[in-house]
């Protein structure tokens, strides 16, 4: 197993599900977060076109660029020396031809620095996912909730709640396992759902909304902490609420710069009285 500040790999996390030990993922997405989520101890950063959405504003992930994520995640992998950074194709990168799917995707291992890339969708995938594989890209999936196909799918609805629907998440599941991915990422999918696939998978099953019952969990970072997070979906816990203490801080700073007390002496820099003469021709009081 890794520990210290040995760089985990996916033997590490599939190594954790054999042995019952819960494996923890949580996004980031630029440097200082990666950071502060790898000096925490977590196993997985995720660089998620999430970013979308949390860091540039949009409404959806749907805007978010091969171009977006390969900056993002040069960044993250910048601060990330022992957690494994996975990123997620963005929308239409990889829907194309299977030669256009495995360039996007060695462009965010090559370009980005990613130790794999993560992919939404099911047994459609499995050629892509195959050539991956075998081209040394190491490979996430993701099925249940799939915010790319949002508005195919009528909104940000939980999967799986019937039969039908329960079967076909399965049936993906092994699909995409026996395609190559080395872990799966579930998202918004009940508990006893979740719970039957990861017990019918030899691979990591991480839940994002999926209860307790899988191999490990997601979060985003914005949405833990409360940082500037728009919405809080019934699935986060809030461990923090450092978006209220960020506004209070500024707005003492607005306060201060208005009524004139900062910046104090303490904070400021005075010349020699040898140069104040120079430069007005007369000693001026310092203050």
């Amino acid at each position: 197993m890794a520990n210290g500040n040995k760089p985990i790999t996916t033997s590490d996390i599939r190594k954790k599900k054999e042995a019952g030990i819960p494996i923890t993922m949580m996004t980031a997405y630029d440097y200082p977060s990666a950071r502060l989520v790898e000096e925490a101890g977590v196993d997985m950063i995720l660089v998620g076109d999430s970013l979308g959405m949390v860091v540039l504003g949009y409404d959806s992930t749907i805007p978010v660029t091969m171009e977006d994520m390969v900056h993002h995640t040069k960044a993250v992998t910048r601060a990330a020396r022992r957690a494994f950074v996975v990123t997620d194709l963005p929308f239409l990168s990889y829907h194309g031809t299977v030669e256009e799917g495995v360039k996007n995707a060695g462009r965010l291992m090559q370009e980005g620095g990613a130790k794999a890339v993560k992919m939404e969708g099911g047994k459609e995938l499995a050629p892509l996912i195959t050539r991956c594989v075998q081209a040394g890209i190491p490979v996430v999936g993701h099925i249940g909730l799939t915010p790319q196909s949002v508005h195919q799918l009528g909104g940000y609805k939980v999967q799986g709640r019937d039969l039908e629907q329960a079967q076909r998440l399965l049936d993906d599941a092994l699909a995409l396992q026996e395609a190559g991915v080395f872990a799966l990422v579930l998202e918004c999918v009940p508990e006893e759902v979740t719970g039957m696939i990861a017990k019918k998978l030899e691979i990591p099953v991480i839940g994002i909304g999926a209860g307790v019952t899988c191999d490990g969990q997601v979060l985003v970072f914005h949405d833990v902490l409360g940082y500037a997070s728009q919405i809080t979906p019934k699935f986060v816990k809030r461990y923090a609420d450092i978006g209220a203490a960020i506004k209070e801080a500024v707005a003492s700073y607005v306060s201060e710069v208005e009524n004139r007390s900062f910046p104090a002496s303490e904070h400021v820099f005075h010349a020699s009285e040898d140069t104040i003469k120079q430069l007005y021709g007369e000693r001026v009081t310092q203050s």
